[in-house]
């Protein structure tokens, strides 16, 4: 009977094999029919629209959106230096919106201790027994217009880093009001015309 058996066994083809998976095409085959995500409704690049009020498909980035690849960390609009050293101009125009927007952060974030003159008498050196320095002395009134946005990034002695709390176009902003008030604090008489003393209520 053993040699009956053995016979009777027969050794897989290769066509068995094959047909064996035969039916891993096919699934492929049936899974690629389905194209309700390809037909689905959309909109094609720069196609009109009604379902928005500016008949745009396409729309515009979020505000303060920075393309990929224009990014400069390391600018002197982020650091407040160039070339490793601090800047001495602004890294953007000197308008009046810039300084009435650097007077509101000044007010809101550093008048507190340094008083609405700079000259370091704000509520809390009052009511404290810190010592606040007046923004009016030589030293700050020469010193680049980088070094204000760089102690406001990363603090100075007491004063702790408001990087988080003040955006780098608000720091220069801040840093461009700071001029302008220690300019208003101590600009010579003899400068202003009689117009602009008249309205300081001089002679």
């Amino acid at each position: 009977m053993q040699p009956v058996a053995r016979s009777l066994r027969r050794k897989p083809t290769v066509m068995s094999r094959l047909a064996r998976f035969a039916w891993l095409p096919l699934c492929f085959v049936l899974v690629g029919c389905h194209i309700d995500m390809y037909d689905q409704p959309k909109y094609r690049p720069n196609r009109p629209s009604d379902f928005f009020e500016d008949g745009r498909s396409m729309r515009p980035p979020v505000e303060n959106t920075v393309a990929m690849g224009s990014f400069e960390a390391d600018s002197a609009l982020f650091t407040g230096r160039l070339n490793g050293e601090l800047a001495v101009e602004l890294p953007m125009e000197l308008t009046a919106d810039l300084l009435e927007r650097g007077q509101t952060r000044y007010d809101a974030f550093c008048a507190p201790c340094h008083g609405l003159a700079g000259d370091g008498n704000g509520v809390i050196a009052y009511r404290g027994p810190m010592e606040v320095p007046t923004l009016h002395s030589d030293r700050l009134r020469t010193v680049a217009i980088g070094y204000y946005f760089d102690v406001i990034t990363n603090g100075v002695n007491r004063m702790y880093s408001y990087a988080h709390r003040i955006p780098p176009e608000d720091r220069w902003a801040v840093a461009a009001y700071v001029r302008a008030l220690q300019l208003s604090q101590n600009v010579d008489a003899d400068t202003l015309t009689a117009e602009e003393r008249a309205l300081l209520g001089g002679p």
